[in-house]
């Protein structure tokens, strides 16, 4: 994807839903985030975090408050410039990069921790992206996806009816219609992905760990031991055509993925 340097309407929009929200605001899913993350990986003040697709910038800023080194890569230099003020708010200098995942250099063998938080479905060549971000990580590096799903019947994406269900050119013109040309310049999502699709490349990337949504519940029922939802999981683990009901119609995906 290309770099405008244009005001586009998505990104006006965005910012236009976003700047009522304080950093308090921020805070719950902050720690959701950082609780789950903990599970897999030591967090401190060594530890070197990338997030891909800052938005407002929350992320890196709540980070550096607490000590913790995190740098940004955003697409939209409206972005950068808002996320980079917002940091200024509260004391915080910002370290984000104006750039495009596909084709900046990100290093390799440079992070402990990577965030693609709604991200990747704007990634046109998102293989390429994600190849990048596995080269990036350190042994042992981990990996925080989240994006759509495909066959959820309500879509985080577009509030319209079985959206993601949607051939991907229909999509494209629905988003025009409503949204205008320019939402194909950033803003439209070119990928509506399947847990089992991303999955599959996650392990051929090489990632020795790969847990999706049922995988995760399962690491944390079976550490508090919880009887019932641990003969759930069983019988979810035990039946493949069960396990794909569970995740087929889930709003997101989400994994957790170590190198």
């Amino acid at each position: 994807m290309k770099i405008y340097k244009e005001e586009l309407s998505d990104v006006t929009r965005y910012i236009q839903n976003h700047k009522h929200f304080k950093l308090d605001h921020y805070e719950d899913s902050f720690k959701q985030l950082m609780k789950l993350i903990k599970k897999f990986k030591t967090i401190d003040h060594k530890t070197k975090i990338l997030e891909i697709g800052t938005g407002t910038g929350w992320f890196p800023v709540l980070c550096n408050m607490q000590g913790i080194c995190c740098r940004g890569l955003e697409i939209s230099p409206y972005l950068v410039d808002y996320a980079k003020n917002f940091g200024k708010t509260y004391g915080i200098k910002a370290d984000i990069e104006l750039g495009n995942i596909e084709e900046t250099d990100i290093g390799d063998l440079k992070y402990d921790i990577i965030i693609a938080s709604s991200v990747f479905e704007h990634v046109e060549h998102w293989q390429e992206g994600l190849k990048k971000a596995f080269k990036a990580l350190k042994p042992k590096g981990l990996l925080y996806f989240y994006s759509t799903n495909k066959f959820s019947f309500k879509s985080g994406e577009y509030d319209f009816p079985l959206y993601g269900w949607m051939p991907n050119n229909w999509r494209y013109r629905l988003r025009i219609s409503r949204q205008g040309d320019d939402i194909m310049k950033l803003g439209i999502d070119f990928n509506q992905f399947t847990h089992f699709q991303l999955e599959s490349f996650f392990k051929k990337l090489g990632f020795s760990i790969v847990l999706d949504r049922l995988g995760l519940i399962d690491a944390d029922i079976i550490s508090k031991h919880r009887l019932i939802k641990r003969i759930i999981l069983q019988i979810l683990r035990s039946c493949k055509l069960f396990k794909q009901l569970f995740l087929i119609f889930k709003p997101s995906t989400l994994f957790i993925c170590v190198k």
